[in-house]
């Protein structure tokens, strides 16, 4: 990963956990693309996460397959979201899986689900109940009154 950048243009952060909801059920049906960042050209996990939170037009660079748990979260930091405890996922949580070995995941939980790029299916996809994938971190949105609660860049 490379340099960290500033604020970036254009994010929606703070955002309130119905609208990612909603930003995320929007990108359902879209393909899956390896570093996709359109729902009309396809999306990854982190582009699906990207919309969801209304930071787009940014291009991070990240490795989820073989990559380190510390760079991803601090990629997400980065990004302006607020890590909170692992347990009990709320609607609007942005939830970091480990899906296998070497495998990290991003999902968007929905309050009865969740939200994410699957890459078996081929597209992006809504699910009911807990992901099956052990939660290694979980980020919301900062409050609209908290200090300081702006917008990154998803970009490490």
């Amino acid at each position: 990963m490379g340099e960290r950048a500033g604020a970036a243009a254009g994010s929606a952060l703070p955002i309130q956990p119905d609208d990612v909801v909603a930003r995320a059920r929007g990108c359902v049906g879209a393909p899956f693309r390896a570093q996709g960042r359109s729902v009309e050209h396809g999306l990854d996990c982190v582009g699906l996460a990207l919309i969801a939170f209304g930071i787009e037009g940014q291009r991070p660079r990240y490795a989820l397959r073989g990559g380190e748990v510390s760079a991803v979260m601090a990629m997400i930091a980065d990004a302006g979201l607020v890590a909170v405890a692992v347990g009990g996922a709320a609607a609007g949580d942005l939830m970091l899986h480990r899906a296998g070995a070497q495998h990290l995941h991003l999902t968007i939980a929905t309050g009865d689900g969740y939200v994410h790029a699957c890459g078996r299916i081929g597209r992006v996809v809504e699910v009911r109940g807990e992901a099956p994938w052990v939660v290694v971190g979980r980020w919301r949105s900062p409050e609209k009154s908290s200090p300081g609660g702006g917008g990154g860049s998803l970009q490490d």
